[in-house]
């Protein structure tokens, strides 16, 4: 399935709770959102399944993607376009062999080494960060700044997202950086107005 990073909105289901999950990723697909993220480490893989299932209905029609954090199962029984995975998450061989040629699979990536490491063949991109530290993942990595966001997307022949700490006033840096798109949680989930809030990254690149 095509898929454009452009706007990548990876969900916080408390962040998300006041407005409500389907109606903060309606609002900010209106609002510019490319592609869509479903992440919640807290709810139960059968719970996840049926919100996916509710994002799926959501995103029809818009050529939106939703991908699953971690959850392959998640993944293969929602039939979302596919997986993101991190260092410690699923095999992306594992993935691919489940999921198939046509899902989305992605892998977070925090350094050289683990780039040059990454079964590149089996992935379609690569998210790099995190840029700045973030409360909305407590164990995130190092961050590596935008001086290390454009070194590895250098050195990555795969499209790339950069996340960690990402607000509207940062994405011409991003694109600076060489970076296909950036990936944001609480810069859009759990704001007042999500439509308004993914419309201020396109008005940030436009301008």
């Amino acid at each position: 399935m095509p898929f454009d990073l452009s706007l990548y909105l990876v969900t916080d289901a408390a962040l998300c709770d006041a407005y409500g999950l389907e109606k903060t990723v309606e609002a900010a697909v209106r609002g510019g959102v490319t592609i869509v993220q479903l992440r919640d480490k807290h709810a139960s893989d059968e719970q996840m399944i049926a919100q996916a299932k509710r994002l799926k209905t959501v995103l029809a029609g818009t050529g939106v993607p939703l991908i699953i954090n971690d959850r392959l199962q998640v993944a293969l029984e929602s039939q979302a376009d596919g997986l993101h995975v991190g260092q410690s998450d699923a095999a992306v061989e594992e993935a691919r062999r489940v999921l198939g040629e046509q899902a989305i699979i992605g892998l977070s990536i925090n350094t050289l080494a683990q780039l040059q490491a990454a079964p590149m063949a089996l992935l379609d991109y690569v998210g790099i960060g995190p840029v700045f530290a973030t409360v909305s993942k407590q164990d995130h990595a190092q961050p590596i700044g935008f001086g290390g966001l454009a070194l590895l997307v250098k050195a990555c022949p795969l499209p790339s997202v950069a996340i960690g700490g990402l607000k509207a006033d940062h994405a011409i840096s991003v694109q600076r950086a060489g970076a296909n798109g950036l990936a944001v949680i609480s810069a859009i989930c759990g704001q007042a107005d999500p439509f308004q809030a993914a419309r201020a990254f396109q008005t940030a690149v436009a301008s």
